[in-house]
């Protein structure tokens, strides 16, 4: 069309998959040859359960983000470029976000330079959630829990997944960092090409590959960072370490990774469809992707996360290898937990629950294996309402599970597992539950009012 203005060639980088997982500093140098329009890098994940976000701990040590995130500060002033960095401490809640700006004022106070920093905190208003499950907009998604107002206002944390536009928002107030909490990974790496006018098609899926670092070579033996070129018609992928190499199977197979449908990806503002993408080997370390389909939606929709707290619990485990048990082990476990059940309700204090699970027989999907195991694992969790009374009902459930008789031995008392621990049951704190998994659709004030913005000035002055 004439008059169409195309859009100027973008490189940027991904320092790794997630913030605190490592990087090589020769890559990074590497990238810094190139002349880069942002640097960016996840930092969480659900991939650890509930525990994160509704306790609000991180799932790295202070110490390992701290090396990244120096690290990525230095490159980025080098740079000249902003530095993203998203979900802070891995759950992405509010006390994150400001642990992070700490960390980051810390750390430029060290380097000796004033820094910008613009915070997007992701945990919406209670009262705004409960207005909008009244008005019906709040949808549930693929195996989400029922909730009620109850839901919305019990204790935990409750995040709203951001999108490219509250990251545009932070990075047009001029800031050297950008620090969110809960965001969508791709949506990273999305924000600053779709701002320059870049097919949004080629946009999204450069960014879903991009999100992981470089997860999408095919040699890689630990995190890394991922370099992306987007044009006009396409983008290029390459690893600035020269040992790893990105593949058509490499980078094609990552857009599978963490989706629910291999040819979609769903975005607060759209729909990502990579059913007509290519993907060609431009030598035998770089790749270049083209085609794709963006399909913006009628409404614009974000992620609800939410974990509230359950208890406390403690646990123990056991080794089976008997073969006379493990032939009988799916109605012997079934025996154990229903007398669990009765055991400790003779000895709670109040509210408790009790599951067995068995690790090599059918411990991972739920559903019993068609032969007999050689071997496996008895895993036996216990949740009271305090640590306290957690651990007494573990002690009790550990002796009679240890004794539980089993049919068809004949002899003296019957010892069913061997423990790894002395002493064997082990507190393991409070646990949470997911209780959200949702999606909240917002109109246009929305989109930003449901967020909220600050803008700080921190490090030397």
């Amino acid at each position: 069309m004439a008059g169409t203005v195309v859009p100027q060639p973008m490189s940027y980088l991904a320092l790794s998959g997630s913030l605190g997982c490592g990087f090589r500093e020769d890559s990074l140098d590497r990238a810094l040859a190139r002349d880069l329009a942002f640097i960016a890098c996840d930092s969480g994940s659900t991939d650890g359960g509930p525990y994160y976000l509704g306790s609000g701990a991180w799932i790295w040590a202070d110490s390992a983000y701290e090396r990244d995130l120096r690290l990525g500060l230095a490159a980025s002033s080098q740079a000249g470029v902003p530095l993203i960095v998203g979900s802070c401490g891995g759950g992405g809640g509010d006390a994150a976000v400001r642990g992070y700006l700490e960390m980051v004022d810390r750390i430029a106070r060290e380097q000796g330079r004033a820094v910008r920093v613009a915070c997007v905190l992701t945990e919406p208003d209670r009262d705004v959630l409960v207005g909008k499950l009244r008005s019906g907009d709040l949808l549930p998604l693929t195996g989400a829990p029922r909730i009620d107002e109850q839901t919305l206002r019990a204790d935990g944390h409750i995040v709203a997944m951001a999108g490219a536009e509250q990251v545009q928002w932070a990075l047009d107030t001029g800031a050297d960092v950008v620090l969110l909490g809960r965001v969508a990974d791709a949506a990273l790496y999305a924000a600053v090409p779709l701002a320059a006018g870049h097919d949004p098609a080629l946009v999204w899926n450069a960014a879903k590959i991009m999100e992981c670092g470089a997860a999408a070579a095919e040699n890689r033996s630990g995190q890394d960072c991922l370099l992306c070129t987007i044009e006009a018609d396409g983008f290029v992928l390459e690893a600035p370490d020269p040992a790893l190499r990105c593949t058509p199977a490499s980078v094609a197979t990552h857009t599978l990774y963490e989706v629910a449908d291999p040819f979609r990806l769903v975005m607060p503002s759209g729909v990502l469809d990579t059913r007509e993408a290519r993907y060609e080997a431009l030598d035998d370390r770089r790749v270049r992707v083209s085609g794709g389909r963006w399909d913006p939606s009628d409404r614009y929709t974000v992620k609800l996360e939410g974990s509230a707290p359950v208890g406390h619990a403690s646990s123990f485990w056991g080794s089976i290898a008997d073969p006379l048990l493990l032939r009988q082990l799916p109605r012997w476990t079934e025996a154990v937990e229903a007398r669990l059940q009765e055991r400790l309700g003779e000895v709670a204090t109040g509210a408790f629950e009790v599951s067995i699970r068995t690790y090599g027989a059918d411990g991972t999907t739920g559903r019993a294996r068609p032969v007999v195991p050689y071997e496996a694992v008895l895993v036996v969790d216990v949740v009271g309402e305090t640590q306290e009374e957690a651990s007494a009902m573990a002690r009790a459930a550990y002796h009679v599970a240890l004794h539980w008789p089993i049919e068809g031995w004949s002899g003296g008392s019957v010892t069913a597992f061997a423990h790894p621990y002395s002493a064997p049951v082990v507190d393991r704190g409070p646990v949470h539950r997911f209780t959200l998994n949702h999606a909240a659709v917002l109109d246009d004030d929305e989109r930003l009012g449901l967020f909220r913005l600050e803008v700080h000035e921190v490090g030397a002055r």
